[in-house]
């Protein structure tokens, strides 16, 4: 791959991340309601996903799961369930303890690695991605050239535009927190995301299968 078409690839795989999606709305979530520890972990939870999903499209498995209505209709409901459930727990995290110095503390007590899993069943359940990978991948691909390198740089690209798009989502998220710093500003934070992760995840249920 050149210079030139990893320049454009990069452009494209930038564009496609920072447009909001489940993924944003959780680094939001978790630098609102977490620490920035829990927003590095979950953002490697998502690339790691990615990885798995651009390894299975550039295997086959991506094209199968497309050409296949069960298959494709069996991820899009795991995936949409998992949004709703995301949704539903925000919607129940709207209840917040605020002490008197301002510091937000969450009802719930999680453990760090649970950020991780969290952001990796998110980016692994969607198939969206897949969606990208099989149409994005074969426009940048040199069939002459070995397949393998021009895989490991397109999904090393998108994994590290990804990761770096979602930290600074969280980082945001956290820098902002006092302007949500008393009950009623928590609460509707987390209803406005709850709201929109139980959207999506009626949205991806209206997914099309391309291939159908």
């Amino acid at each position: 791959m050149n210079v030139d078409v990893a320049i454009l690839y990069s452009i494209v795989s930038f564009f496609y991340v920072i447009s909001p999606g489940p993924a944003v709305f959780l680094a939001l979530a978790n630098g609102m309601s977490a620490d920035m520890r829990a927003v590095l972990l979950s953002s490697l939870g998502n690339i790691v996903g990615l990885l798995f999903l651009s390894t299975i499209s550039i295997i086959g498995l991506g094209s199968l799961i497309l050409t296949s209505a069960k298959l494709f209709l069996l991820v899009k409901i795991i995936g949409a369930a998992y949004l709703i459930y995301l949704g539903l727990k925000q919607f129940k995290s709207s209840q917040v303890l605020i002490n008197s110095d301002l510091k937000i503390v969450s009802t719930e007590k999680r453990t760090h690695p649970s950020y991780f899993f969290e952001g990796f069943f998110l980016a692994s359940t969607n198939p969206k991605p897949i969606l990208f990978f099989i149409a994005i991948f074969p426009q940048f691909l040199k069939i002459e050239l070995s397949l393998v390198p021009q895989f490991l740089i397109m999904t090393s690209i998108f994994m590290v535009i990804s990761f770096l798009l979602l930290f600074s989502y969280g980082y945001a998220a956290k820098s902002a927190k006092t302007l949500f710093s008393n009950k009623i500003g928590m609460k509707w934070f987390h209803r406005i995301t709850g709201g929109l992760f139980v959207g999506m995840g009626i949205g991806l249920l209206q997914l099309k299968n391309t291939q159908s």
